[in-house]
């Protein structure tokens, strides 16, 4: 009869439990997921029951990490596969542009902050430019100054790489070019190496410090000793110096690189 008159006593009762180690499984996948709950409860005025304290730790499952990887995997395709086909960036529209700059923020996003000093490791070799938001300026330059593409001048662009060495803090930024000749002579290809130095700056940035210029002719020419162009006199320099900048790296992995300028500009790199 006690029983009766006061059901939520009785629940109370049952409820009011030692801590203890609560398993639940998912029959469907096998998984287990355990949760170490402890839990005090007081009979309130009323015969209602209430928790006043929870101390609830949760074991993370096994399959939580492998769940992000997945995400990770999933948000890097999608990004690699919004800037496939635009020619590093030399065609892209305002649409592709949009596209790839959400999905590059959707990695960031997943990925966390880069830390640069445990990974710095990632960054040595050479990598190639698949995308530069920059391009899409149809200059060479990107978002700085630099010759026009298309038919103005004759000048096709080839690969764009970087040099990394983390040993010797160098950081090449290396151009193929193919320069159009007058008729019936050929086409000259070139390769410009921007030498720099670099340096960490926080988490995950970087400042490049520009060095010099270096041209050397392929191809048929490629027998030509290489050209070093020197600088201009110190008092006819820019107050900037076109050559030195700074980047923050929002994704960086074994094989992939997401960087984003000093002026906005969003790049990715592959490893080659």
């Amino acid at each position: 009869m006690a029983s009766l008159l006061h059901p939520t006593l009785a629940l109370c009762r049952r409820r009011h439990t030692p801590p203890s180690i609560i398993t639940t499984s998912n029959s469907d996948s096998g998984e287990l997921l355990s949760i170490r709950r402890r839990r005090n409860f007081n009979l309130k005025k009323g015969g209602g029951c209430r928790s006043s304290s929870s101390d609830v730790t949760f074991i993370e499952p096994p399959w939580a990490a492998q769940s992000k990887a997945d995400l990770i995997a999933s948000l890097k395709i999608k990004l690699l596969s919004a800037v496939s086909g635009l020619n590093r960036g030399l065609v892209a529209n305002e649409d592709d542009l949009r596209k790839a700059d959400s999905a590059a923020k959707e990695l960031k996003a997943a990925g966390g902050t880069v830390d640069l000093s445990a990974d710095i490791d990632k960054l040595q070799g050479q990598w190639k430019l698949i995308y530069s938001s920059a391009f899409s300026s149809r200059t060479l330059g990107g978002s700085r100054p630099g010759p026009p593409t298309g038919r103005l001048l004759p000048i096709t662009l080839g690969q764009v790489l970087q040099r990394i060495d983390v040993f010797s803090n160098d950081f090449d930024n290396i151009v193929e070019l193919e320069l159009g000749a007058p008729w019936p002579l050929p086409p000259v290809e070139v390769t410009a190496t921007l030498a720099h130095k670099f340096k960490l700056i926080g988490s995950s940035g970087i400042k490049i410090e520009f060095q010099k210029t270096t041209v050397k002719t392929t191809g048929n020419l490629s027998q030509l000793p290489p050209l070093e162009i020197p600088q201009l006199p110190e008092n006819l320099r820019p107050a900037t110096n076109r050559g030195s900048g700074e980047f923050e790296v929002t994704y960086l992995d074994s094989d992939t690189r997401v960087t984003r300028g000093d002026r906005g500009e969003l790049r990715v790199f592959v490893v080659c």
